[in-house]
């Protein structure tokens, strides 16, 4: 051998050394975790944040628990497909669906389906597998960022048949099936779900040649082969939104080869490298697999929409190119409050690439996007939460957008007076049930983007932009009883009677009175100081998490994981356990945090309380899991309690390791000291900026008892603080008509000032 080979073989074998003496996160993911009971998720094979997921299908009816294609309750499957959406509310996705079998399917209008088990049916990050029982066939599934490989093997000798659905799910439109080779076709899927107009391109090939295939005009085909005993065959899917061209040359140069070992062992090791952002260790299997999982979930969506080449579909549905990745699904209603802060420290270049994407959908579709799917604006859910993301970026100091550009689509999307009730929430400073359905909380919400702007426009030096959404920050004030002590529905003046906190009706989003009750984390100190000071808040979220599970009105799928009225399993609640710290209660919110940790995650298909939300129940999880919880993205700060492990290591976007410490931790504890910290607050010490993350390598915890705490009077202690909001009078009559005469009563909340 000579002294070159010599010197290659010693290297890969060192190489291969040092890889698998790495710890292997993979093995602590269960991808079933969520897909039985509401949490939608799905179990099949994709890469962090990868354009292809590829995942059998159970469910094509668009029901409830079908939104992500796949059931564990079910133990019939129609196919495999290649996109699939993890978590939401809402079913889309499914395409380009493939089926092995061994007798030949009707090309009509009826579906095949196959029938599996659970004992034969095995997923890792990055790797399916299934036995279809009635056929005999093994299924295994892999992925790479554009394309997804399927190895089937025909344990029987004879015809085998691989089928092709484009008519799968979602309302196909248009449709092409072009058979080039006798080994490669070319598709076309034009289709309508969720996503009103999306457009995807496949290329196809077979690792052997079909001896005859058959179509159904565009709709459907089948393609057969000639096997022997436990022959394996095996398909490659590229996709492209672009063009065939686009879909053929990410097939080229991401996978060129049959080698499924090989595209495998990348996948795992393309997992392992995200999960090992962030290193925890425990002698509880469980827990590790809960958390492990809970980072793979984080790491579905957003997905990339660009091919190999730069090339993507644009909100306008036309074709641009671009330096950067390019992504879509952006769940943002869900992901403002969590998961993109998570993102911020172990991952802000993605961060970067995700905010430059709103920045070109704002140029070539008009807006930030709210709910985009597949470059489509669904217009689903509230808010303008865009700017939330954007604000968080800047106020941490992330560079690589332009922020000028930035503040100019935040502010242009604040602004729309033609959209949801923006215009009379606007001119009154707040939404009544006559200007806009849900208007409690798309008043809360707008609130809160318009401070995010403020933020923004206070980096900038744009005074007369900060006043302006500042002032709008203050809106929740205007819905505030404080006879009932309750964030109201207004109607014609006054307030909307009668009112029940436990109904569920249209005066909220997926949420009740309660639910909503809380959400101000922009202004925490004005919230407490309109509840009437610290104690009184502390009573009321004591009353949140002790009020009967029961709700009123309307049935809502969402509200699920009842602590009281507290509900873990949709998002409005998120924050709400972390508010205690905030009246100097952090062993409140240390109980409530363990419980929804210990009751609502679990090592089990129905592990998740409810919907997975393209990663926003995950993220809650891992950053409560840290011990720290970003309670109003955009004020560079987290607030924190007891981490759920002794030691925790964070790979920062910096390339740096940033350890959480945690000394003195027993069963007992219920509060942190912060170590080695001077002239602090009380509350002070449970908070942590963000920018620590550079600054330092570590943060030492001490759990200890809670101290004895002499404090002067804060701003949160007086009512009604700095309160420089004009509070719009509340006005109350017995009829909306009248003739002659109407005795009409107006009530001012305004504090007058001496």
């Amino acid at each position: 051998m000579s002294f070159f080979k010599t010197a290659l073989l010693s290297c890969w074998l060192l190489c291969n050394s040092i890889l698998y003496a790495q710890p292997t996160y993979t093995q602590y993911v269960n991808p079933f975790i969520g897909t039985g009971g509401h949490g939608h998720t799905f179990p099949g094979a994709t890469l962090p944040f990868g354009m292809v997921q590829l995942s059998p299908d159970t469910r094509i009816d668009g029901s409830w628990d079908g939104c992500s294609g796949y059931h564990y309750s079910d133990s019939v499957l129609y196919g495999f497909s290649h996109t699939h959406l993890s978590g939401t509310g809402v079913s889309d996705y499914g395409d380009i669906l493939l089926l092995p079998m061994n007798d030949e399917p009707a090309l009509d209008e009826s579906v095949p389906t196959a029938t599996f088990s659970h004992n034969f049916e095995n997923a890792t990050p990055g790797y399916y597998s299934v036995k279809l029982l009635a056929d005999s066939i093994d299924v295994e599934l892999t992925s790479t960022l554009r394309t997804g490989m399927h190895r089937y093997t025909f344990n029987k000798p004879g015809l085998a048949y691989i089928y092709l659905d484009l008519n799968h799910r979602d309302k196909l439109t248009a449709s092409n099936i072009n058979i080039v080779y006798d080994s490669t076709i070319k598709v076309y899927r034009k289709s309508e779900g969720w996503a009103k107009e999306q457009i995807l391109y496949a290329n196809i090939r077979f690792s052997k040649p079909f001896i005859q295939s058959k179509q159904l005009g565009n709709k459907k085909a089948v393609f057969v082969f000639s096997v022997s005993e436990k022959e394996s065959i095996m398909a490659k899917v590229a996709l492209s939104a672009v063009d065939d061209d686009g879909a053929e040359r990410n097939m080229i140069l991401e996978n060129p080869d049959w080698n499924f070992e090989h595209i495998k062992i990348n996948a795992a090791q393309k997992w392992n490298e995200e999960l090992s952002k962030i290193k925890v260790s425990s002698s509880d299997k469980n827990k590790l697999t809960v958390f492990y999982t809970a980072m793979y979930h984080c790491m579905m969506h957003p997905n990339i929409y660009n091919d190999v080449d730069g090339r993507y579909r644009g909100r306008d549905l036309q074709i641009h190119q671009t330096d950067h990745n390019y992504y879509t699904v952006f769940s943002l209603w869900d992901t403002f409050r969590t998961w993109h802060p998570l993102m911020t420290i172990i991952d802000s270049a993605r961060t970067v690439d995700f905010i430059r994407t709103f920045l070109l959908q704002y140029e070539q579709g008009g807006l930030l996007p709210v709910w985009e799917l597949a470059a489509n604006e669904t217009e689903c859910m509230i808010g303008y939460h865009a700017v939330s993301v954007i604000a968080d970026a800047m106020m941490k100091g992330i560079k690589g957008f332009d922020y000028e550009k930035a503040f100019e689509a935040c502010k242009f999307s604040a602004e729309q007076r033609n959209r949801f009730g923006l215009g009379a929430y606007i001119d009154k400073g707040f939404l009544e049930a006559e200007d806009e359905h849900e208007s409690v909380s798309k008043t809360l919400e707008y609130a809160y983007d318009d401070w995010c702007i403020a933020q923004m426009a206070k980096l900038l030096g744009k005074e007369d932009d900060y006043n302006t959404y500042m002032q709008r920050s203050q809106s929740w004030k205007n819905l505030f009883d404080p006879v009932t002590g309750f964030i109201l529905p207004r109607s014609n003046g006054g307030w909307l009677n009668p009112f029940d906190p436990f109904e569920v009706n249209n005066n909220y989003t997926e949420a009740n009175g309660w639910q909503y009750n809380f959400f101000v984390p922009q202004d925490i100190d004005g919230m407490i100081s309109y509840n009437g000071g610290k104690e009184k808040f502390e009573k009321k979220l004591d009353q949140l998490f002790s009020a009967s599970t029961k709700t009123t009105g309307r049935e809502q799928s969402d509200i699920t994981g009842l602590i009281g009225q507290y509900a873990h399993g949709n998002e409005p609640s998120h924050h709400i356990a972390y508010l205690y710290n905030y009246v100097d209660k952090p062993g409140k919110t240390e109980k409530i945090v363990n419980k929804i940790i210990n009751d609502f995650y679990k090592n089990s298909p129905d592990g998740l309380i409810g919907n997975e939300d393209c990663g926003q129940m995950s993220a809650w999880y891992v950053m409560s899991a840290l011990g720290m919880y970003p309670v109003c993205p955009g004020s560079n700060q987290y607030t924190l309690t007891t981490p759920q492990f002794d030691k925790v290591e964070i790979l920062t976007s910096g390339n740096k390791t940033f350890t959480i410490d945690v000394k003195n931790k027993t069963n007992k504890a219920n509060f942190l000291r912060v170590k080695k910290t001077k002239n602090i607050s009380f509350r002070d010490g449970l908070l942590f900026n963000h920018n620590r993350f550079s600054t330092d390598n570590l943060l030492v915890l001490t759990a200890d008892s809670i101290p004895s705490i002499l404090r002067k009077k804060d701003l949160a202690d007086s009512i009604y603080y700095s309160d420089d909001l004009f509070r719009v009078p509340i006005i109350t009559a017995s009829t909306t008509v009248f003739k002659d005469s109407l005795k009409v009563s107006i009530k001012s909340f305004q504090k007058i000032k001496t």
